[in-house]
């Protein structure tokens, strides 16, 4: 196989979700490509590169700063969600019922990988604490999100600020039988009371 080939399926292979077999389909796909889409894709990369950067606020992905929802003046700045990176900003937003302002924190808190409290955003999130009336934790239920979520209520408990998390559960058109024990646990611990009307 051609040196440039392995070279793109090398690099392929190393996204996400992209095996040997699907880098090597991918590279085989531009190369049938006309010149002129192989060159839009090169300048997009570049793009996301050189457009691409961090809002100084929220530490979101934006191409402006500050970014849209920061600089939004009909969002509430008295609730601020925290998650893990922008792509959970980007699902939330796609809920529609969220109309607050975000924090991305760029990771989560994972000892074993050598990450801490100090190489998330938490320092800039203390700092925008001033007009905040509640803070809910978005924060993916694992090791490192409870770890990162525990660390966050303790910094943040004499603080005069409502703190929330995601309620977890079973998902609506979830099947009881096929649910795994842990989100049972945590539906039961998360049940609300039924009205009698």
């Amino acid at each position: 196989m051609p040196e440039v080939i392995q070279r793109l399926e090398s690099i392929f292979s190393k996204f996400p979700g992209i095996g040997r077999k699907s880098a090597r389909r991918i590279a085989f796909y531009l190369l049938d490509r006309e010149r002129d889409e192989v060159e839009e894709l090169s300048k997009t990369l570049l793009d996301l590169k050189d457009k691409i950067v961090r809002c100084p606020v929220c530490n979101h992905i934006t191409e402006e700063t500050p970014c849209r929802i920061c600089s939004n003046p009909r969002r509430d700045d008295s609730v601020l969600c925290v998650v893990e990176d922008s792509l959970d900003v980007i699902a939330l937003e796609k809920s529609v019922s969220f109309h607050g302002k975000y924090h991305v924190l760029g990771g989560l808190i994972s000892p074993l990988d050598g990450i801490g409290p100090d190489d998330l955003a938490i320092t800039s999130l203390m700092r925008r604490l001033d007009h905040v009336k509640e803070i809910i934790l978005a924060i993916n239920p694992s090791v490192e999100g409870d770890t990162t979520t525990f660390y966050l209520m303790r910094l943040l408990k004499d603080k005069d600020i409502k703190i929330t998390r995601l309620a977890r559960g079973i998902p609506i058109g979830g099947d009881l039988e096929y649910t795994d024990e842990a989100t049972l646990a945590n539906a039961l611990e998360g049940r609300i009371e039924v009205s009698h009307e």
